[in-house]
């Protein structure tokens, strides 16, 4: 697809493309959209081969090969590591004799964070390059292409394109100007602040939780947060999907952006939690622990993630997909949303009818969510 100011193709990787060129389509405020996260993904093996995360970004280039617009696209041959449940969809489709993968995934992978998807500081480029990812779809047979944890602002781009939009749930804890965690405590009511107070000495008995940045994250801490990471990923997911190789790069190139709270005993790391910082939110990734400790997972993944947005002057924080338990823990109910292209007319249909019904429920769950947060009442 072509016209006299830019050309859209697909191309083999983030890899393959200039970091400066590709960072200079977004600001930095999403550390899952920068090139350095992407192509570690690829150097290190987590994405490619037989992840079932093919690597396909759809590219828009100037006429002098300037990167303008990108979307960062994955061609998907299972529904693994995206935190949007479609596979009902998929049996749907494969009932009425029709074949759901491959898709295609505007995502960063393995990461329910929101962030923009169509990367560039053209507006006008946004129709042409969803419309190119359509057109891939339409060009070798896949059934689909979706767009995951979309920013609020771009939401509209999708929709000006057609494509079908789906909502969830997740919960964000918003600063609100706090100073101290005691000042986020002094807004809650009195016997859910009695409660996190006593979480937090429970959980910290006996040990001693540092956090860590920079060039303070040394080799042995990912060896350490290596193991607690696969403990966690076979448990829940029965394969974890980084390798080894990842959480050293993640070391090398964006050690700056991280955020490691440990939990020591005895001068031995037992437990830890991995943050990513933004220009404005820190998010909650991946946790682990080798003891059985009560409420240690709500201190390293929510208070001390409360505790180091604060300091930050950061206004919120995403902790991840689902858990109605971070509620009492003062995480607030947010929407989120995800844009949806069906090739095939009758199961857009009735896709487009289900996500109408869905649309209501999420609603009405996020209001009764809202009426039961912990916070004082006139808060």
């Amino acid at each position: 697809m072509s016209d006299a100011e830019f050309t859209i193709r697909t191309c083999d990787g983030v890899s393959d493309l200039s970091a400066d060129q590709w960072d200079a389509l977004t600001d930095a405020a999403n550390p899952f959209m920068s090139h350095a996260f992407l192509s570690l993904l690829e150097e290190s093996g987590s994405v490619g081969g037989r992840s079932g995360w093919q690597p396909l970004p759809i590219i828009a280039e100037a006429a002098d090969g300037t990167l303008v617009g990108a979307l960062p696209a994955y061609i998907k041959r299972h529904s693994q590591g995206e935190y949007v449940f479609d596979h009902s969809w998929a049996d749907a489709l494969h009932r009425a004799g029709g074949d759901y993968y491959p898709k295609i995934q505007i995502a960063a992978p393995f990461t329910p964070a929101t962030g923009p998807r169509v990367l560039t500081r053209n507006p006008a480029l946004a129709l042409p390059l969803l419309q190119a990812a359509e057109e891939v779809c339409r060009g070798n047979d896949l059934s689909s292409a979706h767009a995951t944890f979309i920013e609020e602002s771009q939401v509209e781009l999708f929709e000006q394109a057609g494509w079908l939009i789906r909502n969830d749930i997740q919960f964000h804890w918003e600063r609100r100007g706090y100073e101290s965690f005691d000042d986020f405590l002094a807004a809650l009511s009195s016997r859910k602040r009695k409660d996190i107070r006593k979480e937090r000495e429970r959980a910290q008995q006996g040990l001693e939780i540092r956090t860590l940045t920079g060039d303070d994250i040394l080799p042995e801490h990912w060896d350490a947060f290596w193991r607690f990471y696969q403990d966690t990923g076979m448990r829940k997911w029965g394969t974890p999907y980084l390798t080894r190789a990842a959480f050293t790069l993640l070391g090398e190139r964006m050690a700056d952006r991280i955020a490691l709270v440990l939990a020591f005993m005895d001068g031995q790391a037992v437990a830890g939690a991995l943050n990513f910082i933004g220009a404005h939110t820190l998010f909650g990734r991946y946790w682990g622990t080798l003891i059985d400790q009560p409420f240690l997972h709500f201190e390293l993944c929510y208070y001390q993630a409360i505790n180091l947005a604060i300091a930050l002057r950061l206004d919120r924080v995403e902790a991840g997909a689902q858990g109605g338990h971070k509620l009492a823990r003062g995480y607030e109910p947010v929407r989120t949303t995800s844009a949806h292209f069906i090739a095939h007319p009758g199961f857009r249909e009735a896709v487009s009818e289900f996500l109408e019904r869905e649309r209501k429920g999420v609603a009405q769950e996020q209001f009764w969510l809202g009426e039961r947060l912990p916070f004082r009442k006139g808060e």
